[in-house]
């Protein structure tokens, strides 16, 4: 008999796309939660409305892990088309649950996993005549007996029905009937599995949450009051997500009016178009998208650089190039919005590793764009954006002031103060600007676009423009003081190497710098959060003689960016590189490292 597991173990659900499915994978996670024990869930789906397979993964960490741990050791198969993959992506010693109506052949299982067989369709078959109904509840069923089999609570299940279903009694009643239908098959026919979840107190107060909906919010306590958006996955739920929380919390409480501006522009071109005006106009405006909308809004970005006027752009990765993977994730747009628009130009970037993060920094992310007067890109992926992730409920400080950055005011412009648009008058690169209409002879509409002297007059001179150019680049020097400092996770004893990574890797990371340590391999490792790069970031692999850089993509984007931007020898950094559309495992990336440790390229420690 297998030893029993508690709290520590991965299920993967195997459905259809539009089965309804989703709803109850995620309402079996919700119910592990509801018990007191943390879970990861990563939801894996295809870009079509229904038919193709999708799948849901929950990983069930009484520690805590946020990240996927990688390999399955039940696997819920209701799709079989997939059927031969999922069986064979299960663990040594697993165990595969399946909808039993139909005989499978002996050849369909392994020998080396135990079976679960239960028949779904004939039960519902049995109870419901319609065929939605039998579509639909057939998916809570095998939830009800996934609690029996895992020895979970069916209170907690009834609880949440109650919750989603508030004022429908004979929804609630439907659901608890066939949750029940499930429970009693497994307690008649099976016995419970050897993987179990038992009641803990791990979750404390977190909040369950998608980086889309922290984003957003964020961009509500940033000042956020203009979005304008053109629907791409995976962004598309920001924007309604700040819809939703401007509806709330943008609304005069005298008048009753919108104090808020959201349009869905006719194409990505469009909308950047509307967020750079109304940066100019002093509204703190953003767009949200991906890596095909930020391709469409490469000129406006270069608009935004050169004229100097702030916007905030959430890009949320997904695989490319072209449509490439549109419902998969990767970190593959860093060079693109890097380096967006023609010409030489460089826009800060914001790397948050969770939907804690994408709060803070997507409030923070306004308040930069005004003090440095330029597009401030805000890079999630679809791993963060569009998956819930458990993160300490958002604090905010009240006191906090939005930094307008330099804004000269019509009193100063009144008495006589110099006033040139694109004049360093502080030697930090940064001029100061104006709001339309603060004076009416003098002020905002000096703004270009085109070559110009520091009072926007225009100049094709080519000192003229060379002292504009290396202003600007004085600017990005500030922007190191302002970005968020690279976080340094030091090894226990000292390390000959380290490793580095940013973003939504940073939860398997964490995992397997630990296993790694168990294996004898002492890493110091340094998470990167913005660009440009602090100097601790060049320090740090200046103190060490190997770095692993960490990041999923094939072309090594972050370590190219840290190699030009920092004149680094490439030969001191070992990528280690993750881009199957899949979030990345701490199983993967400790694999890579102990693999490149064990071929004596790095060596161990002692």
């Amino acid at each position: 008999m297998p030893v029993t597991r508690y709290n520590d173990f991965v299920v993967k659900f195997a459905n259809v796309n539009g089965s309804g499915s989703a709803s109850a994978n995620g309402l079996f996670a919700k119910g592990v939660m509801r018990m007191g024990v943390p879970v990861a869930a990563r939801n894996i789906f295809p870009s079509n409305i229904q038919g193709l397979p999708t799948w849901y993964e929950v990983r069930i960490t009484e520690e805590g892990h946020l990240g996927r741990r990688g390999g399955v050791d039940l696997m819920v198969a209701m799709n079989p088309q997939t059927w031969e993959k999922d069986v064979a992506e299960i663990e040594s010693g697993g165990f595969l649950f399946y909808d039993s109506t139909k005989p499978m052949p002996a050849s369909a299982f392994r020998d080396d996993i135990g079976v679960i067989g239960v028949p779904l369709t004939a039960m519902c078959n049995a109870a419901y005549q319609v065929p939605r109904e039998r579509q639909l509840f057939k998916n809570i069923i095998y939830v009800g007996a996934l609690c029996e089999l895992l020895g979970m609570e069916a209170e907690v299940f009834e609880d949440l029905f109650a919750q989603q279903f508030k004022g429908r009694q004979r929804l609630i009643d439907a659901n608890v009937e066939a949750l029940r239908m499930g429970r009693d098959y497994v307690r008649e026919n099976l016995q419970p599995l050897p993987l179990r979840v038992r009641r803990a107190d791990r979750v404390g107060n977190r909040i369950y949450v998608e980086g889309n909906q922290a984003s957003a919010l964020g961009a509500v306590y940033g000042g956020a009051t203009v979005c304008a958006w053109y629907p791409i996955t995976p962004s598309t739920s920001l924007a309604e997500a700040f819809t939703e929380y401007c509806q709330e919390l943008r609304i005069d409480p005298a008048t009753g009016k919108a104090r808020y501006a959201i349009v869905q522009a006719e194409d990505e071109i469009a909308s950047i178009g509307i967020v750079v005006g109304a940066g100019w106009n002093g509204a703190r405006a953003f767009t949200c998208t991906s890596g095909p909308g930020v391709s469409l809004m490469t000129e406006f970005v270069g608009l935004s650089y050169f004229a100097e006027i702030p916007a905030v752009i959430f890009d949320v990765q997904r695989g490319g190039p072209s449509t490439g993977m549109p419902t998969r994730t990767q970190q593959a747009d860093i060079l693109a919005a890097a380096y967006t628009g023609h010409g030489d130009t460089k826009h800060p970037l914001l790397f948050p590793a969770d939907p804690g993060e994408c709060f803070t920094m997507g409030a923070l992310a306004f308040d930069l764009a005004d003090r440095l007067q330029t597009t401030i890109f805000v890079m999630l992926d679809l791993d963060i954006g569009m998956n819930e992730w458990l993160v300490e409920p958002f604090q905010w400080d009240e006191s906090r002031k939005l930094d307008r950055g330099k804004v000269m005011t019509h009193e100063e412009l009144e008495a006589g103060r110099d006033f040139g648009r694109y004049l360093d008058v502080d030697g930090d690169g940064i001029p100061y600007r104006t709001y339309p209409g603060v004076h009416p002879t003098r002020g905002a509409y000096f703004t270009r676009g085109t070559s110009r002297n520091p009072y926007a007059r225009y100049s094709e001179e080519g000192a003229v423009y060379v002292d504009n150019m290396q202003r600007l680049l004085r600017k990005f020097e500030t922007a190191k003081s302002l970005i968020p400092a690279p976080v340094l996770k030091p090894a226990k004893g000292k390390a000959k190497d380290g490793v580095i990574y940013f973003g939504s890797t940073s939860a398997a990371m964490d995992e397997a710098l630990a296993a790694l340590a168990g294996q004898g391999i002492r890493l110091d490792a340094l998470r990167v959060r913005g660009f440009p790069f602090a100097d601790q970031v060049y320090d740090f692999i200046a103190a060490h003689e190997r770095v692993f850089i960490v990041e999923q993509n094939r072309d090594a984007q972050l370590k190219t960016l840290i190699v030009t931007e920092g004149g680094v020898d490439p030969a001191k950094l070992t990528s280690v590189l993750h881009y199957d559309g899949t979030p990345i495992t701490a199983r993967f990336i400790a694999g890579e490292i102990a693999m490149l440790t064990a071929t004596g390229q790095v060596e161990a420690a002692e």
